[in-house]
This record gives structure tokens, sequence and C-alpha cells, in this order.
């Protein structure tokens, strides 16, 4: 969904590294940059994969396909279910208690100690890399209670200590407006845009979500299959799809 806004593809190590060149000298693929590990081990090369990112995504734009959404939802009950952490649907418009975000938020920051502080916004947080090097700069992020390092409130990879609970506020808001669909008898249009099957639980949310009633629309130009009879993949690009499907309904 990002990559129409020039947000870099990490699929694949080549992809990654093609956005980030210093990690090939490193040997670096993305499943090991993004580690929790890191912050613990050496928290300027983790804050400068993550710091970098924060300030990306705070100067991307939303493709004009978000705003097809945004305009879609104010015609028909809506909300967004998200693996993506850039918070660019709530940068296009979407309330923030409309939407989903499964592995969290890098506009959000909890303890690296765990000392009990509730995870804290990220507003006001800025990181400063080197892009050469891409590492971090002192003062790194720091919990407002402990005082001690902070790190992005997401699940990384092998990360058995991010905090789910805000997102999960939200994952319990998905799901019963779910089932207060099914309860009512309403038809669910399931539209879902560049989910991979790596990580497949966009994908899996999606197909669950379409089974009962409605269907699926699953746009994707690497994997657009639907391998169940309720749906139509289309090998297309998230912002002109969303765009020729507008004006198709219009």
């Amino acid at each position: 969904m990002g990559v129409d806004s020039g947000l870099p593809d990490f699929r694949g190590t080549e992809g990654f590294w093609r956005a980030y060149p210093p990690y090939r000298n490193l040997g670096l693929a993305f499943e090991e940059i993004a580690d929790p590990v890191h912050f613990a081990e050496d928290p300027e090369l983790a804050w400068g994969f993550y710091g970098h990112r924060l300030g990306l995504y705070r100067e991307t734009v939303p493709h004009a396909g978000f705003g097809v959404l945004r305009e879609w939802s104010r015609h028909r009950p809506a909300r967004v279910f998200t693996s993506n952490v850039d918070g660019q649907f709530q940068r296009a418009g979407f309330a923030d208690d409309v939407v989903a975000e499964c592995h969290g938020s890098i506009h959000h920051l909890q303890c690296v100690a765990g000392c009990g502080q509730p995870v804290w916004p990220a507003d006001g947080v800025v990181v400063a890399v080197d892009p050469e090097s891409m590492r971090a700069a002192a003062p790194l992020p720091a919990c407002p209670g402990y005082g001690g390092l902070a790190r992005p409130n997401i699940l990384m990879f092998g990360d058995w200590s991010w905090r789910p609970e805000r997102s999960q506020v939200q994952l319990d808001a998905h799901t019963a407006w779910l089932r207060a669909l099914r309860t009512d008898g309403a038809r669910l249009a399931v539209v879902e845009i560049g989910a991979g099957t790596a990580v497949p639980t966009v994908r899996r949310q999606a197909e669950l979500a379409s089974a009962t009633s409605g269907g699926l629309i699953r746009i994707n130009v690497r994997e657009p299959e639907v391998r169940h009879g309720r749906g139509v993949g289309l090998a297309s690009p998230a912002a002109t799809t969303l765009e020729a499907l507008d004006a198709l309904l219009a």
C-alpha cells in the first residue's frame, strides 16, 4: 500500500538493500535489523533504522488511493485492518478509532526495560541518523518514567517484549464491529491491498472476514491469487487500481 506513496519495498533482501545500502555492507537483512535484540546490544544501530523510518513516514504524503478509501468510508461503514506501522491511514484522514494496527505503530513508544510505563506517543521525538552508517546519534529516545532507553511499540521479529495493549484495544473494537455486522446480516466487501504471503496476517484476516457474507478484492502486483470462491484478484498497483474501481462505482 505504501509503495505508491514512494515508501521503500522491503520484500526480498535485494529490495531492502536497495532502500538501505549500508545494511548490505553489514550483511543484515530486514528480518535481522528489525529485531529487538539490537536495542539491548547496539541501540545506535537499532535507532538508526527505526529513527530513519520515523522521519520518513512523517514526511510521506499518502497517495491518491488513500483518498479513495477515505471517500468510500464516508458513504458506507468501514474500518481499516493493517500490518503497516507507518500511520499513513491516520495521516490520510482516517480516525484513530477505526484503524486496527495489528503489528503496532512507529508513532508510539515503549520502555525497553519494561518498567511499567504505559505505551506513549512519539510526538516530538526526533532521531538524528547518519545516512552513511545508518547509526543514530545521542540522545536516543528515553522512557519518561524510568529514564532508560525507549523503543518503537512495534512487533518485531522474535519479539517477546512487545507491549500489545494499544493494538489489542484496536483489534477488539475491529472484532466487535465484524460480529455486529454478521448479527445484522450485512454484506461485507473486503478490499485487501498489497498484503504478502511471507507474513500472511492481513491475508488471513481478509479471507476470514469475507468468508461468510460478501467478498474479497485482492489488489496485489505479485500475489493476487484468491484460493476460495468469494473473491477476485487484481495484479495491479494500489493507487491506480483504487482510482479505477472508484470510477466504475461512480
